[in-house]
């Protein structure tokens, strides 16, 4: 099958590539950017957790916290040896953006790509604390775990492998965020009050990574089959769970804001 029109028809109608051979331009570079948004957004979150580990309140939360940094890590290196068979230098990829950096805590990136490496926007924004990295981590967990649930449907094959491997761990990190958060809402109405201010910071941050309601990429990326689900879908998913999820953390919790 070498004609392209050819190959995305046979994607439109379920098919899979399996090697980066048959992948049309545009394809291609759709793909791509899919992996480098992953990666970056990995490294990132990386490099935001491992400064909180001595921001701990004990050993267990702190070999819970270091668990996630390696874990983050080795996902970014499986995807992105996938990038290498695209041709990228992975060895120069690796330490070619400042992952540590952070805007200020206070600005608003909203949908719009910051400039530099591919990562999510929620991942450029600084933690304030234990408290606010737990309630972070709940939030992008589940977020998380939607999004990859849909790559690993995708038509890459590689790739779809690979998240299918990654999502269980994911879940893991997830399990570990709820645990801690329920854990630091039994510290009474202080403790709860930081949970909440950390919810309404995060919240509108992490919706923000599910992207657009619609877009001509979200129907061109379905139609080459690297997406399954559309944004608002995902979106309205992550939503019903957080709801559910943090309601049972805090007792008190009667939704938050669209």
């Amino acid at each position: 099958m070498s004609d392209q029109g050819d190959i995305i028809l046979y994607l439109e109608r379920g098919g899979r590539l399996t090697a980066p051979d048959n992948a049309p331009p545009r394809y291609r570079a759709e793909l791509l950017r899919i992996m480098a948004s992953f990666v970056d957004s990995e490294m990132a979150g990386a490099a935001g957790f491992a400064d909180m580990i001595n921001a701990a309140p004990g050993i267990r939360e702190r070999i819970d916290a270091a668990r996630i940094v390696l874990e983050k890590l080795d996902h970014a290196d499986r995807v992105l040896r996938l990038m290498g068979e695209f041709g990228v230098d992975a060895a120069r990829y690796q330490n070619v953006h400042p992952w540590a950096a952070r805007v200020s805590r206070n600005e608003d990136l909203g949908l719009s790509r910051r400039g530099g490496d591919m990562r999510l926007n929620v991942f450029h924004y600084p933690f304030a604390g234990w408290t606010d990295s737990v309630v972070m981590n709940v939030l992008m967990g589940e977020a998380t775990v939607l999004q990859l649930g849909d790559l690993a449907e995708c038509s890459y094959q590689p790739l779809a492998d690979a998240f299918a491997c990654i999502l269980p761990r994911e879940h893991q990190h997830t399990e570990l965020g709820r645990a801690g958060l329920a854990k630091l809402a039994i510290g009474g109405d202080a403790a709860r009050a930081e949970i909440s201010r950390s919810i309404d910071y995060w919240w509108p941050r992490v919706a923000a990574t599910f992207g657009g309601r619609s877009s001509a990429r979200a129907e061109l990326l379905r139609r080459f089959g690297l997406r399954r689900r559309a944004n608002e879908e995902l979106l309205s998913l992550w939503r019903a769970r957080m709801n559910n999820i943090i309601g049972d953390a805090l007792q008190s919790f009667s939704g938050r804001p669209n």
